[in-house]
């Protein structure tokens, strides 16, 4: 369950915090929330997998990507501070990672693998956030549903391309170029019930 703060918060409280909880400020609230279930850190594994060789190596399909596995996010100018699961920049954006411990640079693209715990402030408070900052398309990844929805940047606000469902293969954009087999995302995660 995620925690609030009832005053404006600072990146001070999040350095306060112990070491096995995730901090995010969202419009000046402090988020505290558990580390992901196993089960959310295996599908996040498997779609950096299916992704990181095509896109971010250029194995099996075209590169040209910077791709992240929860990076530190400082967006705006009172910067919300935002981790999402994955986050992709293209290669001309990001030619190499910054040795840094976050970056101010919106991505070009944006994962978040749902849970109970943080379903509504990714979809609320991130998806806002990330729209405000221009990212172009965001991914939600439900492992519970076992869907996939894509997302693209309409002017200022979310259009939702295609949601997909169990062991579909699509071409997903921006990532289009290469199919994505979701079957391989749920493998490791015992069989619906």
């Amino acid at each position: 369950m995620a925690a609030r703060t009832t005053t404006r918060a600072t990146y001070a409280d999040i350095e306060a915090l112990p070491p096995y909880v995730v901090g995010e400020i969202f419009f000046g609230v402090l988020h505290v929330t558990p580390r992901p279930a196993l089960s959310h850190s295996a599908v996040a594994s498997s779609l950096g997998r299916e992704l990181g060789g095509p896109f971010d190596r250029g194995q099996g399909g075209p590169g040209g990507w910077t791709i992240l596995f929860e990076p530190e996010l400082h967006l705006g100018s009172d910067p919300d501070v935002v981790v999402p699961d994955w986050a992709g920049w293209k290669r001309e954006r990001m030619p190499y990672v910054p040795d840094e411990p976050f970056t101010k640079l919106a991505p070009d693209w944006v994962c978040e693998i749902l849970s109970a715990s943080t379903e509504v402030v990714d979809r609320r408070d991130k998806m806002t956030i990330y729209a405000r900052e221009r990212v172009a398309h965001a991914w939600l990844v439900d492992p519970a549903l076992r869907t996939l929805e894509v997302f693209r940047l309409d002017g200022e606000t979310w259009r939702m391309v295609k949601v997909w469902a169990n062991d579909t293969k699509v071409r997903a954009e921006p990532f289009e170029a290469v199919e994505l087999d979701l079957a391989r995302l749920w493998e490791r995660l015992p069989p619906k019930k």
